[in-house]
């Protein structure tokens, strides 16, 4: 059997019911796909770049919580992977909790960290007296609720039934219309197409710290009409006040103007790696401002290019 005949293998963060498959679920062909579920990030990275998986799907960002930390390490620094794809998905949570069981009756919750965050004044409205405890995911904090070590659980109402849980509470949320930003991840690869409703991701390394060390970077960005839509500050645990920087923009690399900007980057930092190019899954279409136009940057290397030769009319 060939690479080509066997089925497509999704790995993403488990098990069963959590909104990371719920993710992964909404991506063409996956429906038929093998579905892998691992404990953890890194294990979901680990599989994909080993080639136990050919596809991996996990969490980046959320509107509430921001960046989810672990996600952002393992890309910046790990062995590379590229990302091909975005999903955007609304979450909101439910309270599961065994058939029976009532609000007064409930003295821990249990949850992924980043799920407790958007719904703290919810839980300390309803289950004041409750204690809360981390899951490595909230599919996995549903199966401990089923298997009788917590009380109750924050995750997606469709995981109740996977576990034999009740919903006891749904449309759990501190702010309302969160969204989750999932990554659909290869290894390295050439990028899909561009689509003109594109997003490019970069880590950047800056060489030593100085005086508009980051103003440099942005510099890159800024004089091409470029549009950043995330820039995240990470720790490279080299030592404190040593950074790198995660950045989301708008564009593709086949764009003159993305090009030119990663190569002033790369003079500028003393490393820079390339994430992926993607369509946006808001398929939001820039603003390219004057001048910059891949026509722009044609008609200006050809005008530099007449006088290097003494044909400048």
């Amino acid at each position: 059997m060939t690479a080509d005949d066997r089925t497509a293998r999704y790995a993403y963060l488990g098990p069963q019911g959590t909104f990371t498959e719920a993710a992964l679920l909404t991506l063409p062909g996956a429906a038929n796909a093998e579905h892998l579920p691992y404990a953890t990030v890194p294990a979901v990275l680990e599989a994909l770049r080993s080639g136990e998986a050919d596809t991996a799907v996990v969490a980046l960002e959320n509107s509430v919580e921001g960046s989810v930390p672990t996600t952002l390490d393992e890309l910046a620094t790990g062995e590379p992977l590229q990302i091909v794809g975005e999903v955007h998905l609304p979450v909101s949570f439910a309270l599961l909790v065994r058939p029976g069981t009532a609000l007064d009756d409930i003295k821990t919750v249990a949850s992924h960290p980043i799920a407790q965050p958007q719904c703290r004044r919810w839980l300390l409205e309803n289950v004041p007296d409750a204690e809360w405890r981390a899951a490595t995911s909230n599919a996995e904090a549903a199966q401990h609720v089923a298997d009788g070590h917590y009380d109750a659980a924050l995750a997606g109402s469709f995981a109740a039934a996977r576990y034999g849980l009740s919903v006891l509470a749904e449309d759990i949320h501190d702010v309302a219309d969160a969204v989750t930003r999932f990554v659909v991840l290869h290894r390295p690869c050439p990028p899909p197409a561009a689509t003109g409703t594109d997003k490019t991701t970069v880590v950047a390394f800056i060489g030593e710290d100085h005086p508009g060390a980051l103003l440099e970077i942005l510099t890159e960005f800024s004089m091409r009409g470029i549009n950043l839509t995330l820039i995240q500050s990470r720790p490279t645990g080299a030592g404190l006040g040593s950074y790198l920087f995660w950045m989301d923009f708008e564009g593709h690399v086949s764009d003159a103007r993305v090009g030119e900007a990663l190569m002033g980057l790369r003079r500028v930092c003393a490393d820079l790696r390339f994430v992926g190019s993607y369509p946006r899954a808001d398929s939001v279409r820039p603003e390219i401002r004057r001048g910059t136009h891949d026509a722009d940057f044609t008609e200006a290397a050809d005008w530099l290019t007449s006088i290097r030769t003494g044909r400048q009319s």
